[in-house]
């Protein structure tokens, strides 16, 4: 069904339970329509400024040969204009606008302009000139899965309300090449700030490709696990930090970084409900239990 020029896409694979997905909604009533017009109106438009300001955006003009210079901002930047993005997209739901719509575009073929011909898309390591060299050296700190995370969600979330499959080619061709480098024949070292387990089940349920769905699977089954640590992987943000003292299924407790650990958690519900392992179930109902009886105060 089409509105308004945006096409809404029905995903291909979802949970036992099935939650009704944002694209089918409509919100009229008096509480959150105004919170949404002030997004729309106001904090997407202003995040995209600011975006714009700071060089995020820039960045991916940068590397994708538009403008020349080094990379602006700390090495996660991708990351924030991924997340507004998907943010539009929602927006674009409830709103079908032509100029957010013709704006997410542009931005798109930036980003398709930027990622590298085997799939990899950050504009760290993309400036001033690409670096080979340096990629996945210090996935522990750099946030190289980190971003391209968001950046499946953006994509997912931009495909199910418009139809378009640029952005979601982006994010397959990437995913592809995480499912090369990391595996258990190469490279087994757990991503360092997770959230790319989230955006490879939303991949998985847009696209029906089992191997995203087992390459999710695959980064949370790293974690714990001694001896598997690439270059500079050696102590560091590993351990309980990053929620990488214990192998998942055995973890009891929410320890570390509290986002990190945020992300964790939501990747194995994800993969828990759409696979039934009953082993994540066990853990984050622990770890659930933890929070609410022994950490939560209201």
């Amino acid at each position: 069904m089409a509105i308004g020029g945006v096409q809404k896409v029905e995903l291909q694979r979802d949970y036992n339970v099935k939650p009704v997905p944002f694209s089918m909604v409509t919100v009229r009533d008096d509480f959150w329509t105004p919170r949404l017009e002030t997004s729309r109106n106001v904090t997407i438009p202003y995040c995209f400024e600011k975006c714009e300001e700071t060089g995020r955006i820039r960045n991916f003009e940068k590397a994708a040969g538009l403008i020349e210079g080094k990379h602006e901002g700390i090495y996660f930047n991708d990351s924030d204009v991924y997340k507004v993005m998907e943010g539009a997209a929602y927006s674009l739901q409830v709103h079908p606008e032509t100029m957010m719509r013709l704006y997410l575009e542009k931005l798109i073929k930036v980003m398709d302009g930027a990622q590298w011909e085997d799939g990899y898309l950050f504009t760290f390591y993309s400036l001033p000139e690409r670096q080979p060299e340096k990629l996945w050296t210090n996935i522990q700190s750099i946030h190289e899965q980190y971003c391209v995370g968001h950046m499946y969600e953006a994509a997912v979330a931009h495909y199910q309300v418009t139809g378009e499959k640029l952005f979601l080619d982006v994010a397959t061709e990437n995913a592809d090449l995480m499912c090369d480098v990391f595996n258990a024949e190469e490279r087994t070292d757990p991503p360092g700030h997770q959230e790319i387990e989230i955006g490879l089940c939303k991949l998985y349920r847009a696209t029906g490709e089992e191997k995203y769905l087992n390459q999710a699977k695959f980064f949370l089954d790293q974690r714990g696990r001694k001896g598997n640590r690439g270059a500079n992987g050696d102590g560091g943000l590993y351990g309980s930090y990053s929620q990488d003292h214990k192998p998942v299924t055995e973890q009891t407790r929410a320890l570390g970084h509290s986002v990190r650990a945020a992300y964790l958690y939501t990747g194995m519900a994800d993969v828990a409900a759409l696979t039934g392992n009953m082993e994540y179930i066990k853990a984050i109902d622990t770890i659930w239990k933890d929070i609410v009886d022994t950490k939560l105060y209201i």
